[in-house]
């Protein structure tokens, strides 16, 4: 049993939760509002979740995994996540994140942004290609046949590997795609991003929550993610 710490309770972060949960793992989930206001998002996931606050999913058990909007990353407990491995999810997304000149310009990808702004956690990336309706849909046992493949990220060979087991308790099979560098590969606007999982990819953007997902098996997703190219993001609309 590992024990998991997530930080973010929306549909990634409790989506995430629920999984752990079926598999056995302790978690403690937060969100900015506190333990209180996630009564009943609890009662819902299963008995190995329990409500915590930020700190105390920062610092609770193995790892961290982080279900925030970029903009969060901030206000986020830095002691308590330094010398951690931290499962990040997000993306930058400038309407909703405002502009960060170091990701306009492809200086850093955001994994990398993400390690500044959280100097002393270990940063792994994966869940942030997927839409988070298709991370239930998708997952499977391990002995299934269309079971999808997840790419992480990292500079850590450790902290991958730790990330890998919770993913394959997730239901899914861990690509290590390289290091936090080569992340924009999954990144929006990337050929590795969100429409790899998509069922109908040509209406998806249209009504992408009725999308029921369709699995892509490990070696698939590997060729995705080595063919993909990158967008700088001032040339994207949002």
């Amino acid at each position: 049993m590992t024990r998991l710490g997530i930080i973010g309770s929306g549909s990634i972060g409790a989506g995430l939760a629920s999984l752990a949960s079926a598999a056995g793992h302790d978690v403690r989930i937060a969100n900015s509002r506190g333990p209180e206001s996630l009564a009943g998002l609890v009662a819902e996931l299963g008995p190995g979740v329990q409500a915590a606050t930020v700190e105390e999913a920062a610092a609770f058990g193995d790892l961290t995994i982080l279900a925030v909007p970029l903009s969060a990353y901030g206000s986020l407990p830095i002691q308590e996540l330094s010398g951690r491995t931290v499962l990040s999810t997000g993306n930058y997304y400038p309407s909703r994140d405002g502009r960060i000149p170091e990701l306009d310009s492809l200086d850093l990808t955001t994994a990398e942004y993400e390690s500044t702004v959280l100097p002393g956690a270990v940063i792994v990336k994966a869940f942030n290609n997927i839409v988070a309706h298709h991370i239930p849909s998708l997952a499977r046992p391990a002995e299934a046949q269309d079971r999808s493949g997840m790419a992480v990220f990292g500079d850590s060979t450790e902290a991958k590997q730790l990330v890998a087991q919770v993913i394959g308790d997730l239901g899914f099979d861990a690509v290590d795609c390289g290091p936090l560098a080569e992340s924009w590969r999954t990144e929006p606007e990337s050929g590795a991003y969100t429409l790899v999982y998509a069922a109908d990819s040509e209406g998806f953007s249209s009504d992408y929550t009725a999308d029921p997902g369709a699995p892509v098996p490990a070696d698939r997703l590997r060729e995705l993610v080595a063919a993909s190219t990158r967008a700088k993001v001032a040339e994207r609309e949002f």
